[in-house]
């Protein structure tokens, strides 16, 4: 029997299709498993069973399968994949409220290192271009930071939510092979440290950043970030603030040539 919302009993299974590759250059191929259900169970716990007695749905030993997790409780964003065609995070998709087979594969946006796990590296230097960070003087006590508003210090708040997770960047159509586009977790993070009295020291190196190439113009508004986005960061508004925010800068730009 195949585990459901509305059974429990002993005798049912978790029947997984997994999207396995045993190296970057290895070929994708599809494992079945059939695992015991347990009450409460979610998509990182069934693996961890898996990895306990690694054999598939025909009853051959095999390599447990390798994925990412650390805090399970969506707040890391290690554990991102693909669930029956959604990505979205492992630790909080639960078995009970997911229709069966499973179908598990890795994020496709990203090169995959081995069977789940991929390389995130272009999220961190994506980072990099647009200095998502606060440049400070050193280490010493600089005093108390400059006050802000209860509504700029929310906006700020919800921003600087972003785990890195890469789920925003699977879900948006223009991160392809075809576009440049960095995507819209950088966005959001440009208008978090934009936003910010001491980050907007830098406002305009992020500007000059997000005009280039890959940058906010690459969007095409599908707003299918903003629905995937496991914390539920309003990217579509940061993307129209980055979008007004550039435009004046470059009729700036072109007023003072």
């Amino acid at each position: 029997m195949v585990a459901s919302a509305k059974a429990g009993h002993a005798e049912q299974s978790v029947h997984l299709i997994v999207t396995r590759q045993d190296g970057p250059d290895g070929t994708p191929y599809q494992e079945e498993f059939k695992i015991p259900y347990r009450k409460n169970m979610n998509v990182i716990s069934a693996f961890m069973e898996i990895q306990r007695n690694p054999v598939n749905a025909k009853g051959e030993k095999v390599a447990p399968i390798q994925w990412e997790s650390n805090c399970l409780e969506e707040v890391c964003g290690a554990c991102s994949m693909v669930i029956n065609g959604r990505p979205r995070q492992a630790c909080t998709a639960l078995i009970d409220k997911l229709k069966q087979p499973i179908r598990i594969e890795p994020m496709k946006t990203f090169p995959v290192i081995r069977d789940l796990i991929v390389d995130r590296g272009r999220m961190f230097d994506a980072l990099k271009r647009v200095k998502a960070w606060i440049p400070i003087d050193g280490t010493h006590d600089l005093g108390p930071g400059p006050r802000q508003g209860d509504v700029e210090r929310q906006w700020r708040y919800e921003l600087s939510k972003c785990m890195t997770c890469g789920v925003c960047l699977e879900a948006c159509p223009n991160v392809n092979t075809k576009s440049s586009f960095v995507g819209p977790f950088v966005v959001g993070q440009v208008q978090l440290f934009n936003s910010h009295p001491t980050g907007a020291l830098n406002k305009e190196e992020r500007l000059e950043a997000m005009i280039g190439e890959g940058g906010v113009q690459e969007c095409g508004n599908s707003q299918n970030c903003v629905q995937a986005c496991p914390k539920g960061i309003p990217l579509t508004t940061a993307i129209a603030a980055t979008n007004r925010a550039a435009s004046k800068y470059m009729f700036k730009k072109w007023l003072s040539f």
